[in-house]
């Protein structure tokens, strides 16, 4: 008897008759890799890849605090900063915001009022 597969048929979208009938990878159709010689310079795909660029501590610091902030204020979308802040808001640095006159710990209430209005 054969065991039942978990897999909704769904998802996998296959059968026994899609499996039989595919063709081993060595007879496609793809372009052959083409070979280093000595004389050719390394191509692209060979260099080194670049190291990811390092933030300075300061710059780690300045996230984060703009992490607690976002937090401090619900996670508010895009569409909710926009609803407070107008078009700008979502570009805008928390310092910014706060200037334009609703910092993060009353971004809930300001925007409560602007939904009630």
């Amino acid at each position: 008897m054969k065991k039942k597969s978990k897999r909704s048929k769904k998802a996998t979208k296959s059968s026994e008759r899609t499996r039989l009938a595919r063709k081993p990878v060595n007879e496609t159709n793809a372009p052959a890799k083409p070979e280093l010689s000595a004389g050719r310079p390394a191509t692209q795909s060979t260099k080194a890849k670049a190291t990811p660029v390092t933030r300075s501590t300061s710059a780690r610091a300045h996230i984060a605090e703009g992490t607690r902030l976002f937090a401090l204020a619900g996670r508010p979308t895009k569409a909710q900063f926009v609803k407070v802040y107008g078009p700008q808001g979502p570009k805008m640095t928390w310092e910014q915001r706060a200037k334009a006159g609703v910092d993060a710990k009353h971004f809930k209430a300001a925007l409560a009022a602007k939904r009630g209005t």
